[in-house]
């Protein structure tokens, strides 16, 4: 596992949740240049801002770090295989990358 895999995970959950950085980063006492740095894989975050993260996002560190595959997140009870999400989300960084690079 690399950081860009993290930052791409971090997103694509952050996303799914509807929140913006500035929502994460506002919930969880850091600034949102953090989670910016984050999600652009300048630099992991520290252990115990790892688990605010995944407190606010309500998903496990094995899935933002690579270390399970599997998605806790409420995302799996709409009738999605956990395959199927982890593909939705990343049509969705997708699109929103797409998104970015027209503005």
């Amino acid at each position: 596992m690399d950081i860009k895999y993290f930052s791409d995970k971090l997103k694509a959950v952050r996303k799914s949740k509807k929140m913006t950085q500035s929502d994460l980063a506002e919930k969880i006492g850091v600034s949102k240049w953090a989670i910016t740095s984050y999600e652009q894989a300048r630099t992991y975050p520290s252990v115990e801002t790892l688990m605010k993260i995944c407190e606010a996002l309500n998903t496990s560190s094995d899935y933002l770090l690579g270390i399970s595959d599997n998605l806790p997140t409420k995302l799996s009870l709409v009738g999605l295989s956990e395959e199927e999400v982890r593909l939705l989300l990343q049509f969705l960084n997708l699109v929103e990358q797409n998104r970015n690079s027209k503005k």
